[in-house]
């Protein structure tokens, strides 16, 4: 791992599973405004979600996102977490994630680049280059 990203593996539990799963959560700062979430399937297959990392910083407080991803902190039988909720079209997930865990990932991704430092971390003539390229 470089010194421009950070990643924490965490155990989830899959709302409703007896056996928790693994999560990846991943952050770089040359993209400093996403957070990824993989999910490791039975089949040892990686399934990514890449959401917005105020999304999870508000999710640390309070009920955070709307349509297909929103987490909110809860108690759950005892135990502090974020529950995640993810959508599509092929179905509906709830992950519940050990909140103390989030937030030290979230930490982390701040050490790296401080909140509302973000845009400092671009280069917008080069990601506008990387979107037209190939345009007419």
């Amino acid at each position: 791992m470089t010194t421009d990203s950070v990643q924490q593996d965490m155990f989830t539990v899959l709302h409703g599973q007896p056996a928790p799963v693994v999560t990846r959560w991943s952050y770089a700062a040359d993209d400093p405004f996403a957070v990824v979430l993989a999910v490791r399937t039975r089949s040892d297959r990686w399934v990514e979600w890449m959401v917005a990392r105020d999304l999870v910083v508000e999710a640390l407080e309070g009920p955070a996102g709307y349509g297909h991803v929103r987490m909110s902190p809860q108690i759950v039988q005892g135990y502090d977490i974020v529950e995640i909720e993810i959508s599509s079209h092929d179905g509906r997930a709830i992950l519940e994630v050990d909140r103390d865990l989030l937030r030290s990932f979230v930490e982390s991704t701040v050490e790296l680049v401080p909140l509302g430092a973000e845009s400092d971390c671009m280069d917008i003539d080069s990601e506008i280059a990387k979107l037209t390229q190939g345009c007419p």
